[in-house]
């Protein structure tokens, strides 16, 4: 999988090679044509300004200003080559598991008391999130975050978003165009800014005072007007008098401008940025409904961004200290800039929050999209919206290397299996296999799998439980709360499928098998569908009384006195064990 990112990594650098080539021989032009115009100013100046030295400055000045804007839209592209190129090997770090070292693990989204989270390594280091994640925005991690850890989406909903997730997928040049733009948004100052967006607090209520301030400038430049064109000299000393109430105005002001400007002064290229990636998915000629939804959203933001980016450019004004001194004093110019911003946020300001919303949502499904493109077997589920049914072919982790993938069938129809095996057989990878890629399935994104159907179920695991010393909660006590959060929701949602491993371990064999039988037995009673991992194979009897508890197991083989697993699961109970062999392995036992 990795030839396809090669090949256009290598395609990219071509054009990088070929642009720094020609952005070297620009520099240089720039600087022979620098180095021109200083000579034929000076030479101009020692021979009484000569018509052809002046008109040889003025050409070689054109041509340079003409480089100059070359120059930056050549390093503008040099730059996007560059980010592409490092969008493509992450593509290929997903591929070839250096993805555990990228930075964004989701941690603000660790939750150990969330139903699955932890268990199936949804977020946090090692986790899906970490995988597939590359959204910028903070309403873009948001929505991927939620759409793996809350996702509540009806089948319809779910067929539009697969079609989405499809489409992006398939254009790998759109999707990392959007992804490097999205990139110059990166961090949690965009949720700054659309929160501020969306604030309508008025600059200035009194009218009269707001026509003051925007008509005394006008009456200003009349007068500077009067005092040059019609030589009327006597005005000099009104245009002084007002200027300096003028500037008394603007000093006053300074505070309660500055204020309102408030993330705008701070943020000017969070502007640039969304105003590239909206005018870009705008302008994509999409056919899933969902993404034509999403340009509906963004079309009119396109205007409203734009007319926001021209008061972002009056108001860096400010960069330059004596030009934003005069402008002040003659214009007025904070005042005005924030009466214009006072104008935006009247016409805007309660459309803005799903301008933002709708490029986090962009972001998410393009995240869930990458999926095909890192993983060697992957479809888009079939969804059934009645019974408790999963049925996949070749179903495997999506977190594992493509190489060292095993895959499995699987099917159940409101069954409940207990899968029991010897240590490091599979058991536990397995239920987080069926977990994680339900999560996936109920995102509207692709599964690691040949070809699945499955209900929308709602996951509990029971799988990573560990004891609390702050709030002296044993590993036992912690498995039991947990146990209780699925019977609770089991009373309330019939689509819900549990994953418990190793069931009771933190308690004695005889109330661990009898505590196990009755959680079965209550949550069958229930109509639940789940898997249970175990050593205990007493439990396996179960399948005996209960005709929906199904038996399931994986093993080992010997071969040249080594340990072989092939992480096949089997039907019926396991009749091997490994635990002594393992303890003599690494010398506990000779």
């Amino acid at each position: 999988m990795q030839k396809k990112f090669l090949d256009l990594i290598r395609n990219h650098e071509v054009r990088l090679n070929k642009d720094n080539m020609l952005f070297n021989v620009i520099g240089y032009a720039k600087l022979m044509l620098i180095l021109l115009i200083g000579f034929t100013i000076y030479f101009a100046y020692r021979n009484d300004f000569p018509l052809e030295l002046i008109f040889l400055s003025l050409a070689a000045f054109i041509i340079l200003a003409g480089l100059w804007v070359c120059h930056n839209k050549l390093n503008d592209r040099i730059n996007y080559l560059k980010g592409i190129i490092s969008i493509y090997n992450q593509q290929i770090d997903r591929i070839t598991g250096n993805w555990i070292n990228f930075e964004d693990i989701g941690a603000e989204f660790i939750d150990i008391d969330h139903a699955y989270a932890c268990d199936l390594d949804v977020v946090g280091k090692k986790s899906l999130f970490q995988f597939l994640n590359t959204a910028h925005t903070w309403h873009g991690r948001q929505a991927f975050a939620n759409d793996l850890l809350r996702s509540v989406y009806g089948r319809t909903e779910l067929q539009k978003r697969q079609e989405a997730v499809a489409e992006l997928s398939e254009d790998i040049e759109f999707s990392s165009k959007i992804q490097y733009y999205l990139s110059k948004v990166k961090g949690d100052s965009s949720s700054r800014l659309a929160d501020y967006l969306k604030d309508k607090t008025v600059f200035i209520r009194s009218e009269a005072l707001r026509s003051l301030l925007f008509y005394m400038p006008m009456l200003t430049l009349l007068l500077i007007v009067g005092i040059f064109v019609i030589q009327q000299q006597h005005l000099f000393f009104i245009v002084v008098l007002i200027a300096t109430v003028q500037a008394i105005a603007w000093v006053l002001g300074v505070p309660r401008t500055h204020k309102y400007f408030g993330a705008m002064s701070h943020l000017p290229h969070k502007l640039k940025a969304y105003n590239e990636v909206i005018g870009i998915i705008i302008g994509k000629d999409v056919s899933s409904e969902k993404l034509k939804q999403i340009q509906e959203k963004l079309n009119e933001a396109a205007q409203a961004i734009k007319d926001l980016s021209k008061i972002e450019d009056r108001m860096s004004v400010k960069h330059n200290a004596i030009i934003y001194f005069i402008v002040n004093i003659f214009l007025l110019w904070d005042y005005e800039c924030a009466f214009l911003l006072q104008e935006w946020r009247q016409k805007y300001a309660h459309l803005s929050e799903q301008w933002f919303m709708a490029i986090g949502e962009f972001e998410s499904l393009l995240c869930l999209s990458h999926l095909p493109n890192v993983c060697d077997n992957t479809c888009l589920p079939t969804l059934n919206e009645k019974g408790n049914v999963m049925e996949a072919r070749e179903l495997g982790h999506p977190l594992l290397l493509n190489e060292n993938r095993v895959n499995n069938g699987f099917s159940f129809n409101n069954n409940i299996f207990i899968i029991s095996g010897s240590n490091m057989s599979g058991k536990t990878t397995f239920l987080r296999t069926v977990g994680i890629n339900i999560v996936l399935a109920r995102s509207g994104g692709f599964v690691c799998a040949e070809e699945m159907f499955l209900s929308p179920f709602d996951v509990v695991s029971s799988m990573r439980i560990a004891d609390d010393l702050n709030e002296g909660v044993s590993t036992f006590y912690s498995e039991l709360k947990r146990i209780k959060m699925m019977i609770d929701l089991a009373k309330k949602q019939p689509n819900m499928i549990f994953l418990i491993d190793e069931i009771f371990r933190g308690t004695n064999s005889a109330d661990r098998l009898a505590g196990a039988k009755t959680v079965i037995e209550k949550l069958s009673g229930l109509g639940s569908v789940g898997l249970i991992s175990t050593h205990d194979l007493e439990l396996c009897e179960l399948a005996n009384a209960y005709g929906r508890i199904k038996n399931y197991s994986f093993s080992e083989h010997y071969k040249d006195n080594r340990i072989c697993f092939d992480y096949k699961m089997k039907q019926g109970k396991s009749n091997s064990s490994n635990a002594k062999y393992l303890m003599g392995m690494i010398g506990i036992l000779d």
